[in-house]
Protein backbone atom coordinates (compact mmCIF):
# COMPACT_ATOMS: atom_id res chain seq x y z
CA UNK A 1 0.00 0.00 0.00
CA UNK A 2 1.39 3.68 -0.85
CA UNK A 3 1.60 6.62 1.52
CA UNK A 4 1.37 10.06 0.38
CA UNK A 5 3.34 12.65 2.01
CA UNK A 6 0.49 15.09 2.79
CA UNK A 7 0.99 19.05 3.68
CA UNK A 8 -0.82 17.68 7.36
CA UNK A 9 2.19 15.40 7.73
CA UNK A 10 4.56 18.07 6.83
CA UNK A 11 2.95 20.37 9.10
CA UNK A 12 3.04 17.66 12.02
CA UNK A 13 6.78 17.26 11.69
CA UNK A 14 7.60 21.07 11.70
CA UNK A 15 5.87 20.81 15.03
CA UNK A 16 7.64 18.25 16.60
CA UNK A 17 11.02 19.64 15.28
CA UNK A 18 10.29 23.13 16.90
CA UNK A 19 8.71 21.40 20.22
CA UNK A 20 12.09 20.23 20.34
CA UNK A 21 11.98 16.47 19.32
CA UNK A 22 15.19 15.88 16.97
CA UNK A 23 14.81 13.91 13.70
CA UNK A 24 15.67 10.68 15.04
CA UNK A 25 13.03 10.64 17.75
CA UNK A 26 10.27 11.90 15.08
CA UNK A 27 11.46 9.05 12.49
CA UNK A 28 10.96 6.92 15.26
CA UNK A 29 7.87 8.36 16.05
CA UNK A 30 6.68 8.10 12.75
CA UNK A 31 7.93 4.17 12.45
CA UNK A 32 6.17 3.52 15.40
CA UNK A 33 2.69 4.79 14.24
CA UNK A 34 2.58 2.99 10.64
CA UNK A 35 4.98 4.71 8.20
CA UNK A 36 7.46 3.26 6.16
CA UNK A 37 10.32 3.73 7.17
CA UNK A 38 11.50 4.98 3.47
CA UNK A 39 8.16 7.51 3.21
CA UNK A 40 8.73 8.88 6.63
CA UNK A 41 12.68 9.34 5.97
CA UNK A 42 11.31 11.06 2.56
CA UNK A 43 8.79 13.37 4.72
CA UNK A 44 11.57 14.05 7.28
CA UNK A 45 14.61 15.20 4.88
CA UNK A 46 11.68 17.67 3.00
CA UNK A 47 10.59 19.37 5.78
CA UNK A 48 14.24 19.63 7.67
CA UNK A 49 15.19 21.55 3.98
CA UNK A 50 13.20 23.79 4.26
CA UNK A 51 13.12 24.02 8.56
CA UNK A 52 16.40 24.46 7.74
CA UNK A 53 16.60 27.37 4.92
CA UNK A 54 13.86 29.08 6.88
CA UNK A 55 16.14 29.28 9.67
CA UNK A 56 18.83 30.13 7.63
CA UNK A 57 20.84 27.11 9.17
CA UNK A 58 23.79 25.38 7.57
CA UNK A 59 22.72 21.68 6.94
CA UNK A 60 26.52 20.80 7.38
CA UNK A 61 25.99 22.29 11.09
CA UNK A 62 23.46 19.11 11.43
CA UNK A 63 26.71 17.10 11.00
CA UNK A 64 29.45 19.41 12.51
CA UNK A 65 26.94 19.91 16.24
CA UNK A 66 24.11 17.31 15.87
CA UNK A 67 20.44 18.21 16.08
CA UNK A 68 21.25 20.95 19.02
CA UNK A 69 22.08 23.14 15.70
CA UNK A 70 18.35 22.80 14.73
CA UNK A 71 18.18 25.22 17.59
CA UNK A 72 20.92 27.42 17.12
CA UNK A 73 18.46 30.46 16.84
CA UNK A 74 18.46 34.52 18.44
CA UNK A 75 17.50 34.61 22.34
CA UNK A 76 16.94 37.78 24.04
CA UNK A 77 19.91 39.27 25.75
CA UNK A 78 21.24 42.37 26.61
CA UNK A 79 23.94 43.69 24.53
CA UNK A 80 27.30 43.24 26.50
CA UNK A 81 29.89 43.72 23.55
CA UNK A 82 32.72 45.49 25.02
CA UNK A 83 31.78 44.69 28.94
CA UNK A 84 29.84 47.79 29.49
CA UNK A 85 28.97 48.54 33.41
CA UNK A 86 26.09 50.40 32.79
CA UNK A 87 23.58 50.22 29.74
CA UNK A 88 21.58 53.44 28.38
CA UNK A 89 18.34 52.71 28.34
CA UNK A 90 16.63 56.42 28.02
CA UNK A 91 14.35 55.70 30.87
CA UNK A 92 16.91 53.59 32.72
CA UNK A 93 20.67 53.63 33.84
CA UNK A 94 20.80 49.69 34.24
CA UNK A 95 23.79 48.62 35.81
CA UNK A 96 25.49 45.23 34.60
CA UNK A 97 26.67 43.70 37.92
CA UNK A 98 27.14 39.69 37.32
CA UNK A 99 27.32 38.04 33.95
CA UNK A 100 27.46 33.90 33.58
CA UNK A 101 28.18 32.74 29.95
CA UNK A 102 27.07 28.63 30.67
CA UNK A 103 24.02 28.95 31.30
CA UNK A 104 23.37 32.37 30.42
CA UNK A 105 22.93 34.60 33.40
CA UNK A 106 23.24 38.03 33.48
CA UNK A 107 22.34 39.86 37.31
CA UNK A 108 21.51 43.68 36.52
CA UNK A 109 20.43 46.35 38.92
CA UNK A 110 18.13 49.33 38.26
CA UNK A 111 15.69 47.95 36.38
CA UNK A 112 12.96 49.35 37.85
CA UNK A 113 12.98 52.80 40.26
CA UNK A 114 12.08 52.21 43.82
CA UNK A 115 8.79 53.71 43.07
CA UNK A 116 7.83 51.78 40.02
CA UNK A 117 8.68 48.58 42.37
CA UNK A 118 6.41 49.73 44.66
CA UNK A 119 3.26 50.84 41.76
CA UNK A 120 3.83 47.59 40.51
CA UNK A 121 2.87 45.99 43.62
CA UNK A 122 0.02 47.98 44.68
CA UNK A 123 -1.43 47.20 41.21
CA UNK A 124 -1.18 43.54 41.77
CA UNK A 125 -2.16 43.52 45.11
CA UNK A 126 -5.71 42.98 45.31
CA UNK A 127 -5.55 40.28 42.44
CA UNK A 128 -3.63 38.36 43.74
CA UNK A 129 -4.40 34.28 43.75
CA UNK A 130 -2.87 31.02 44.60
CA UNK A 131 0.01 30.45 41.53
CA UNK A 132 -0.64 28.20 39.19
CA UNK A 133 1.43 25.80 37.12
CA UNK A 134 1.13 25.28 33.68
CA UNK A 135 0.14 21.45 33.12
CA UNK A 136 1.76 20.20 30.03
CA UNK A 137 0.73 16.97 29.48
CA UNK A 138 -2.90 19.09 28.38
CA UNK A 139 -2.27 22.62 28.32
CA UNK A 140 -4.26 23.81 30.87
CA UNK A 141 -2.48 25.38 34.66
CA UNK A 142 -3.51 23.55 37.90
CA UNK A 143 -2.18 24.53 41.79
CA UNK A 144 0.98 22.99 42.34
CA UNK A 145 2.71 22.02 45.96
CA UNK A 146 6.38 23.09 44.44
CA UNK A 147 4.53 26.74 44.41
CA UNK A 148 3.32 28.06 47.29
CA UNK A 149 3.09 31.97 46.10
CA UNK A 150 0.28 33.78 45.66
CA UNK A 151 0.36 35.68 41.78
CA UNK A 152 -1.47 37.30 39.17
CA UNK A 153 -1.23 38.51 35.49
CA UNK A 154 -1.22 41.52 34.07
CA UNK A 155 -2.36 41.88 30.11
CA UNK A 156 0.64 43.20 27.83
CA UNK A 157 0.60 47.34 28.32
CA UNK A 158 -2.92 47.11 30.57
CA UNK A 159 -1.48 49.64 32.48
CA UNK A 160 0.96 52.77 31.37
CA UNK A 161 2.80 51.42 33.93
CA UNK A 162 3.24 48.04 32.55
CA UNK A 163 3.71 49.27 28.83
CA UNK A 164 6.41 51.41 30.05
CA UNK A 165 8.06 48.33 31.64
CA UNK A 166 7.71 46.54 28.98
CA UNK A 167 9.42 48.94 26.43
CA UNK A 168 12.25 49.02 28.92
CA UNK A 169 12.67 45.24 28.55
CA UNK A 170 12.54 45.03 24.87
CA UNK A 171 15.37 47.69 24.64
CA UNK A 172 17.03 46.01 27.08
CA UNK A 173 17.17 42.51 26.29
CA UNK A 174 16.53 43.37 22.02
CA UNK A 175 13.68 41.15 22.00
CA UNK A 176 10.35 42.86 20.28
CA UNK A 177 7.68 43.45 22.93
CA UNK A 178 4.90 41.99 21.15
CA UNK A 179 7.10 38.07 21.46
CA UNK A 180 6.54 38.75 25.50
CA UNK A 181 3.92 37.45 27.75
CA UNK A 182 2.31 39.88 30.05
CA UNK A 183 4.41 41.02 33.30
CA UNK A 184 3.30 38.55 36.16
CA UNK A 185 3.81 39.64 39.87
CA UNK A 186 4.16 37.15 42.67
CA UNK A 187 4.30 37.35 46.47
CA UNK A 188 5.89 34.72 48.89
CA UNK A 189 5.09 35.00 52.04
CA UNK A 190 7.74 33.56 55.24
CA UNK A 191 8.27 29.80 54.08
CA UNK A 192 6.87 30.38 50.62
CA UNK A 193 8.83 28.99 47.92
CA UNK A 194 9.04 27.38 44.16
CA UNK A 195 10.93 24.51 44.09
CA UNK A 196 13.47 24.00 41.10
CA UNK A 197 11.88 23.61 37.53
CA UNK A 198 12.55 25.03 33.91
CA UNK A 199 10.78 28.24 32.30
CA UNK A 200 10.66 26.05 28.75
CA UNK A 201 7.95 24.21 28.24
CA UNK A 202 8.70 19.96 27.82
CA UNK A 203 8.83 18.85 24.77
CA UNK A 204 8.04 15.68 25.33
CA UNK A 205 4.74 16.49 27.05
CA UNK A 206 1.47 16.05 25.02
CA UNK A 207 0.48 19.39 25.71
CA UNK A 208 3.22 21.18 24.87
CA UNK A 209 1.86 21.66 21.22
CA UNK A 210 -0.99 23.92 22.20
CA UNK A 211 0.64 26.12 24.46
CA UNK A 212 3.83 26.95 21.64
CA UNK A 213 0.50 27.97 19.25
CA UNK A 214 0.46 30.97 21.23
CA UNK A 215 3.94 32.47 20.27
CA UNK A 216 6.47 29.15 20.52
CA UNK A 217 8.45 28.34 23.07
CA UNK A 218 10.06 30.10 26.21
CA UNK A 219 13.31 31.37 25.34
CA UNK A 220 14.22 33.93 28.44
CA UNK A 221 12.98 34.86 31.57
CA UNK A 222 13.81 38.32 33.67
CA UNK A 223 12.68 38.39 37.28
CA UNK A 224 12.64 41.39 38.38
CA UNK A 225 12.55 41.93 42.51
CA UNK A 226 10.13 44.61 43.66
CA UNK A 227 11.13 44.61 47.44
CA UNK A 228 14.20 42.85 49.57
CA UNK A 229 13.05 40.74 51.88
CA UNK A 230 14.23 40.54 55.34
CA UNK A 231 16.03 36.71 54.89
CA UNK A 232 16.04 34.13 52.37
CA UNK A 233 14.17 34.14 49.01
CA UNK A 234 16.99 34.07 46.63
CA UNK A 235 16.77 32.68 42.95
CA UNK A 236 18.97 29.73 43.05
CA UNK A 237 20.43 27.85 39.80
CA UNK A 238 21.54 24.36 41.08
CA UNK A 239 23.39 22.96 38.22
CA UNK A 240 25.88 25.70 38.36
CA UNK A 241 25.59 26.10 42.28
CA UNK A 242 24.55 30.06 42.27
CA UNK A 243 22.18 32.50 44.07
CA UNK A 244 20.67 35.74 43.11
CA UNK A 245 19.58 37.49 46.38
CA UNK A 246 16.59 39.63 45.66
CA UNK A 247 17.17 43.38 45.89
CA UNK A 248 14.68 45.89 45.42
CA UNK A 249 14.73 47.45 41.34
CA UNK A 250 17.21 44.53 40.06
CA UNK A 251 16.69 41.48 38.15
CA UNK A 252 18.19 38.48 36.88
CA UNK A 253 17.79 37.52 33.52
CA UNK A 254 18.38 34.09 31.94
CA UNK A 255 18.21 32.47 28.22
CA UNK A 256 17.60 29.12 26.83
CA UNK A 257 17.92 28.55 22.99
CA UNK A 258 17.01 24.51 23.90
CA UNK A 259 14.45 23.21 25.44
CA UNK A 260 16.95 21.11 26.86
CA UNK A 261 18.58 20.37 30.70
CA UNK A 262 21.36 20.84 28.57
CA UNK A 263 20.73 24.37 29.06
CA UNK A 264 21.58 24.39 32.60
CA UNK A 265 18.93 26.82 33.39
CA UNK A 266 16.83 24.87 36.13
CA UNK A 267 15.97 27.25 38.88
CA UNK A 268 14.04 28.05 42.09
CA UNK A 269 12.85 29.96 44.57
CA UNK A 270 14.21 29.59 48.28
CA UNK A 271 12.21 29.90 50.97
CA UNK A 272 11.62 32.99 52.25
CA UNK A 273 13.40 33.02 55.86
CA UNK A 274 11.90 36.48 56.91
CA UNK A 275 9.41 39.40 55.66
CA UNK A 276 7.86 38.86 51.97
CA UNK A 277 9.50 39.07 48.43
CA UNK A 278 7.70 40.63 45.51
CA UNK A 279 8.67 39.90 41.98
CA UNK A 280 7.66 40.67 38.63
CA UNK A 281 8.34 37.93 36.10
CA UNK A 282 8.76 38.61 32.26
CA UNK A 283 8.80 35.80 30.17
CA UNK A 284 9.80 35.98 26.24
CA UNK A 285 8.46 33.61 23.50
CA UNK A 286 10.10 33.06 20.26
CA UNK A 287 7.31 34.43 18.29
CA UNK A 288 4.30 36.80 18.63
CA UNK A 289 2.36 36.13 21.83
CA UNK A 290 -1.26 36.63 21.33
Amino acid sequence: MSQTITPELRQWITEQVTAGHGPEAVLKSMTASGWQEDVALQALEQTLEKFLADRGIDPEAIYERGTAALYDKPVPAPLLHGEPNVIDLGDAQVQVVFSLEQPRVVVLANVLSHQECDELMALAATRLERSLTVKTDTGTSEVNAARTSDGMFFQRGEFPLCDRIERRIARLLNWPVENGEGLQVLRYRPGAEYKPHYDYFDPAQPGTPTILKRGGQRVGTLVMYLNTPEAGGATTFPDVKLSVNPVKGSAVFFSYALPHPSTQTLHGGAPVLAGEKWVATKWLREGRFE
